[in-house]
């Protein structure tokens, strides 16, 4: 993975998430907390576990000191709110600044999961952005269920509004 594609993954999620966000925010408080038997059971608390993972890995890949919220008592939909924009601001100074050498760095952390372990840096972004877009999906079906028309979130759709515009 290059510094350009860093650089285009972490935009696209970013883009993607504020999306969801937004449609999330469009529904009734009600409708947001619904148990709905997918992910983390609504769409508040599947929001909450994308902003879980994008600031645990943060803070194992770029800043060890970045707040993260508990795993078991995910943050409520108004922290998310207030600290997302601010956490995928510091996603992109990352990959603004990241070199190939940055990129092919072992990072080593402690998983809930597995314990001691480590992965290259363009491993964990390509984690990052697909655990999210995997979430985003899940809340994209929860909409539907609600009744709501979801946003298109498929990369393309960055692309096409983040392409230069065609000469005719």
């Amino acid at each position: 993975m290059t510094p350009q594609e860093v650089r285009t993954y972490i935009g696209y999620s970013g883009w993607a998430s504020r999306k969801v966000l937004e449609a999330a925010l469009a529904l009734p408080p009600e409708d947001r907390a619904k148990p709905m038997s997918v992910s983390h059971e609504s769409i508040a608390n599947t929001l909450a576990h994308i902003y879980f993972g994008d600031a645990i890995w943060f803070s194992r890949i770029a800043d060890p000191g970045y707040p993260v919220p508990p795993h078991d008592a995910l943050p409520p939909l108004d922290f998310v709110i207030e600290e997302w924009p601010g956490l995928q601001a510091k996603w992109e100074a990352w990959a603004n600044a990241v070199t190939d050498s940055e990129l092919a760095r072992q990072v080593p952390f402690k998983s809930r999961l597995v314990g001691n372990a480590g992965l290259l840096a363009w491993q964990i972004v390509l984690h990052v952005v697909n655990h999210a877009t995997l979430h985003r999906g899940q809340i994209v079906g929860m909409l539907r269920q609600l009744g709501t028309k979801p946003p298109a979130t498929d990369i393309l759709f960055y692309y096409y509004e983040h392409a230069a515009p065609v000469a005719s």
